[in-house]
């Protein structure tokens, strides 16, 4: 009775912004099922010409009680995913994860120096990339994918605002269960996720999981260490994303508790 089916729920976004935690917070729920891996469907042009059979393909077997859940970070600040996402189902829900978009940037940073530290490849501080003259380095990819605004702009061409929960990153690593549970009731499902489903792990600094008599944590690649940023560059930072921020709040009638 069962049958891979179109996500009627994708996390969209964004990366480094705890979309793994999420995904694998949500699994714990027996009315949602997760695909495996970040699909890229609606940002890769080479995999949108595929089609959506193939993007069907990719999804895990549910039942028909069961809402199907992919995550790709990267459709969050992708150009052409609102519109495609929209054309694919009008009236999907959206599952957005965010945090202080500094502490993203700088997490953003530190997956990309170990990936480079792990190839073999020269890496640089991040005083040195994300200022060029004294100068904030506004064109570094990482500040860009933290302008919340500007890309929610795009999404909100096409979805309603009911229509996308933004999920607090920075609540969900230190208390997991109160955003868990307002994700429940956005996507009108039963509340089964609990307390006795996290445990901490004080090795790794955050919450793991407990479910079907098994305990997980995520990969090792999360939760690193990142660099000790030079205040001033901070402050740059901070300074730079505030009106970005304050734009966002009224954009999505929410505050958060940002620098």
């Amino acid at each position: 009775g069962t049958s891979r089916r179109i996500p009627q729920t994708i996390i969209i976004g964004v990366r480094k912004g705890g979309t793994r935690a999420l995904l694998e917070m949500l699994d714990i729920h027996p009315n949602i099922v997760v695909a495996a891996t970040e699909v890229h469907f609606f940002d890769w042009d080479e995999n949108y010409v595929k089609g959506i059979d193939w993007y069907r393909s990719l999804m895990p077997f549910s039942y028909g009680n069961q809402i199907t859940i992919e995550k790709t970070p990267g459709y969050f600040t992708s150009p052409q995913a609102p519109e495609r996402i929209h054309d694919m189902n009008s009236s999907i829900k959206l599952l957005l994860i965010l945090r202080d978009p500094t502490e993203r940037v700088i997490s953003d940073y530190t997956q990309v120096y170990y990936n480079r530290v792990e190839s073999h490849k020269p890496v640089q501080l991040f005083e040195d990339i994300v200022v060029k003259n004294g100068v904030l380095n506004t064109k570094y990819k990482a500040i860009q994918r933290s302008l919340y605004d500007v890309h929610m702009e795009k999404w909100l061409k096409h979805f309603s605002l009911d229509q996308i929960h933004i999920v607090d990153g920075n609540t969900l690593i230190k208390d997991p269960l109160p955003e868990l549970q307002k994700v429940e009731k956005f996507l009108n499902l039963p509340s089964r996720i609990m307390s006795s489903n996290f445990y901490f792990n004080q090795t790794k600094g955050f919450y793991c999981i407990r479910s079907d008599g098994r305990e997980r944590c995520l990969h090792e690649s999360k939760g690193r260490p990142h660099p000790v940023v030079n205040n001033t560059v901070l402050e740059q930072l901070y300074s730079y994303f505030r009106e970005h921020n304050a734009k966002f709040y009224r954009m999505v009638n929410h505050s958060f508790d940002w620098h």
